[in-house]
């Protein structure tokens, strides 16, 4: 059976970072978004990790301001 969350030495590996607020980070830039810091470090479910991989779960569009009514500068 693995484990339900991945492993501090995933999380290095996957981010090659030891800070957590810096292996945050670079989760959340690549789509992980569920991750986040828990007691002992960055938390990461595998599910949500081989979701993510596979493409199952994408990147959230964002939208974009209109700025339509300020009108083209020339």
């Amino acid at each position: 059976m693995t484990d339900v969350t991945l492993n501090a030495s995933e999380i290095l590996r996957l981010t090659g970072y030891e800070q957590p607020c810096k292996q945050l980070s670079v989760l959340h830039r690549r789509g992980f978004t569920r991750a986040f810091i828990g007691r002992r470090g960055v938390v990461l479910e595998r599910v949500h990790y081989e979701s993510v991989c596979s493409g199952q779960i994408g990147p959230k569009e964002t939208k974009k301001a209109n700025l339509d009514i300020f009108g083209a500068r020339k």
